[in-house]
C-alpha cells in the first residue's frame, strides 16, 4: 500500500522504516530536507496515487495548521490520519472541515516510543468503519505481531481518547515504580536496590515493560545520580484528569501522579513554606531556615 507520512522525527522516521520493511511504499515529508523524500506537501501529494492516504505525525501545536495545508493539496476520496498526541476534542472539528472537501479523517493514538520500530506500535484508532478498513494493511504492519496491539476504539476522536487514558495510566504506573525505588533506596536493610528491581522482572505481579526500562536505566546509572527530578508533562495526564472531573470519576492515583510532576518543578515549595509557618505559629514547632 502507498502512504504519505508527514513528520519524520523520532516516531515518524521509525514508522517509515517499519512500514517499508513490511513492503509498503512510504513517501515522507519533513521540514528538515535531510529527512524528507520530497520538497513540499504538494510534491508528496503528487507522488501518491488517488485515492491517497496521508499520515500526519507532528507535534500537537502544529497539527491543525499542517492538516489544513495538507488538505489544500488533497482531493475528495483521500484520507488524513493524525497519529500525534492531539486532544480528542480537536478531532471532530477537523473531521468536519475535511468532510466539507470529501476527505476522510482517522485519529490514531500511538504507543511504543523509540522502541516501536523493533517491537511494533500499540494503535488505538478512531474513525468510520470504511476508512479504518481501508487502512488496515498499514495498521497491520505497524502493530506488534499477534492478536494484541490494535483496536478500532470507536468513531472519530475515540483513538485519541483511548490514548489519553493510556497515558494517564502510564503516569500512575511510573510513579508507583518511582516511589518503590525511593523507599528501597532509603531502607537500611536493602543494600542492592538495582538487584531488587531486576528480580521483579520475571515471575512477579509487577513485571512490565516500564519496569524493564527502569532496570535498564539503573544499569546505566545505579543511583540515577546523573538525572534531575524535574519532570515534564505533555498534556495527556491533565486531559485525563479534566475528563475525570467532567464525568465524576475518581482518579486518585492518576491525579496524584500528575500533581507529583508539578511538585517536581518547585525548588522550594511555597505551599510547604506555608505549612511550616502554620506549624510554628500554632505549636511553636521548630522550622528550618533556608
Amino acid at each position: 500500500m502507498q502512504l504519505g507520512l508527514v513528520g519524520l522525527g523520532r516516531m515518524g522516521g521509525n514508522m517509515r522504516e517499519r512500514l517499508r520493511a513490511a513492503g509498503h511504499e512510504v513517501v515522507g515529508y519533513d521540514r528538515d530536507p535531510a529527512l524528507s523524500d520530497v520538497a513540499s506537501l504538494a510534491d508528496l501529494a503528487g507522488k501518491l496515487q488517488a485515492p491517497r492516504a496521508v499520515w500526519v505525525m507532528v507535534p500537537a501545536g502544529v497539527t491543525d495548521a499542517t492538516i489544513d495545508d495538507l488538505a489544500a493539496v488533497l482531493d475528495a476520496g483521500d484520507i488524513v490520519i493524525d497519529g500525534g498526541n492531539s486532544r480528542f476534542s480537536d478531532d471532530a472539528p477537523r473531521a468536519e472541515r475535511l468532510a466539507g472537501q470529501g476527505i476522510g479523517y482517522v485519529d490514531v493514538g500511538v504507543s511504543g516510543g523509540v522502541w516501536g520500530r523493533q517491537n511494533g506500535y500499540g494503535l488505538m484508532v478512531g474513525g468510520a468503519d470504511e476508512h479504518v478498513e481501508r487502512l488496515m494493511p498499514v495498521f497491520e504492519a505497524l502493530k506488534p505481531a499477534g492478536e494484541y496491539g490494535f483496536v478500532h476504539a470507536g468513531p472519530v476522536g475515540a483513538g485519541h481518547y483511548a490514548k489519553m487514558v493510556h497515558n494517564g495510566i502510564e503516569y500512575g504506573l511510573m510513579h508507583a515504580y518511582a516511589e518503590g525505588f525511593e523507599l528501597l533506596s532509603a531502607a537500611e536493610l536493602v543494600t542492592n536496590v538495582p538487584g531488587v528491581i531486576k528480580s521483579w522482572r520475571e515471575g512477579t505481579v509487577v513485571q512490565s515493560w516500564l519496569l524493564d526500562l527502569l532496570d535498564r536505566a539503573l544499569d546505566e546509572d545505579p543511583e540515577l545520580a546523573e538525572l534531575s527530578g524535574w519532570t515534564e508533562d505533555t498534556g495527556e495526564g491533565r486531559w485525563t484528569v479534566d475528563e475525570a472531573v467532567r464525568l465524576g470519576v475518581p482518579l486518585n492515583v492518576i491525579t496524584a501522579s500528575l500533581f507529583a510532576r508539578f511538585a517536581s518543578r518547585q525548588d522550594d515549595s511555597p505551599a510547604m513554606k506555608a505549612v511550616s509557618a502554620l506549624r510554628q505559629q500554632f505549636g511553636g514547632h521548630t522550622v528550618r531556615k533556608p
